[in-house]
């Protein structure tokens, strides 16, 4: 019978070693920001477009908001029928 110890030559060279804890981290890191970039871009084609479409409506929303508030009584009139 063979034994598949590291210690009976050879087969030291076959031991794996583990990552030190900031390789390892850093290693889960880039994975966990991998699988974020997939997942927001699942379905989408023009990526660039999505984020430039986003940022011009938050910019739209900043002016609304620096606007102040809209003529007394919101300019909205309702109908009761």
């Amino acid at each position: 019978m063979g034994l598949c110890l590291p210690c009976m030559g050879g087969a030291a060279d076959d031991v794996v070693e583990t990552p030190d804890p900031e390789m390892k981290r850093r290693q889960l890191a880039e994975a966990a920001e991998k699988r974020q970039m997939e997942a927001a871009s699942r379905g989408i084609k023009n990526l660039t477009s999505i984020e430039e479409k986003r940022r011009k409506q938050e910019e739209m929303e900043k002016r609304l908001e620096s606007a102040g508030p809209g003529p007394e009584g919101g300019g909205l009139r309702w109908q009761v029928g």
